[in-house]
């Protein structure tokens, strides 16, 4: 409950499933209920946008915004001007789960997402998960490997490791709580650490690609992932996971800290704390 006005509240007809009523982020109580940002809306809407747009308009046209100094708003929001009104109109529905949801506001969040996914194939499908053997890669915890990756015997992988179709893990190569995207190539000995490796990346031999773990303190009730800005107040790069965007090549022997770096990027060096462009 305390958590719950953090998010969109609502309230539910519980036979009908209609919502009665709807506040984003209210700043008490309203409902346990909350919105997780998933929505099958039908062409209708569209006429809810444009009269929400419409009124909007003439509010700000008519000074009815308030502040005569504050700048009339131009765009529109579906949790804060729309879906209350729905709600009013009896046009808004809930389907009501208690089924797993993790919010995805920032890179360290993905990796958490995974981590409880790779749990619950634990749970209901153990099957899916890669096991140890006879001339199989050593593998701690949960992980995942699609059918059509090549991972060399001598490769370290886990925990909380997912890894794409048609990717090629070399001999020797580490990866821990990372995620492997399809196509991609981790040549040998390198070693990937809190991570994601784009499409078709490339990550040389010797390489060392790490970011910094944004974990939630699972001392704390409600403990959650954070979605600490992008930069600190300095101007400086926030410590998060590493990301190689998609047709990266890293070079061998480098070593690629707590960056993110965009797609169709050839790194000649190593590179800590940077968004390379």
């Amino acid at each position: 409950m305390q958590e719950s006005v953090k998010y969109g509240c609502l309230v539910e007809n519980p036979e009908t499933h209609e919502v009665l009523h709807y506040v984003e982020k209210p700043g008490t109580f309203v409902s346990s209920k909350i919105n997780t940002g998933i929505y099958l809306c039908s062409p209708d809407i569209i006429h809810d946008l444009n009269d929400v747009w419409r009124r909007q308009q003439e509010e700000n046209f008519n000074g009815g915004f308030g502040d005569i100094l504050a700048r009339p708003s131009e765009s529109i929001s579906l949790e804060h001007n729309v879906f209350s009104e729905m709600a009013s109109a009896g046009k808004l529905l809930v389907y009501y789960t208690t089924r797993f949801w993790s919010q995805i506001k920032s890179p360290g969040s993905t990796l958490y997402a995974n981590r409880h996914y790779l749990q619950l194939y634990h749970e209901t499908h153990p099957d899916r998960l890669a096991k140890n053997g006879d001339g199989l890669p050593s593998i701690i915890d949960d992980v995942f490997i699609h059918p059509t990756a090549t991972v060399h015997s001598t490769a370290m992988i886990g925990p909380n490791v997912s890894i794409g179709p048609n990717a090629t893990v070399g001999a020797g190569v580490r990866i821990k709580e990372s995620i492997v995207l399809e196509h991609a190539t981790l040549q040998d000995h390198c070693c990937v650490l809190y991570s994601i490796v784009g499409w078709n990346s490339v990550v040389g031999p010797w390489s060392r690609v790490e970011g910094t773990p944004c974990d939630p303190n699972p001392n704390k009730p409600f403990a959650k992932i954070q979605s600490v800005p992008l930069f600190n107040m300095a101007g400086k790069l926030n410590p998060s996971i590493t990301i190689l965007g998609c047709n990266v090549q890293v070079p061998g022997e480098v070593i690629i800290l707590n960056s993110v770096v965009l797609p169709h990027k050839d790194l000649a060096g190593s590179f800590k704390n940077q968004i390379i462009l």
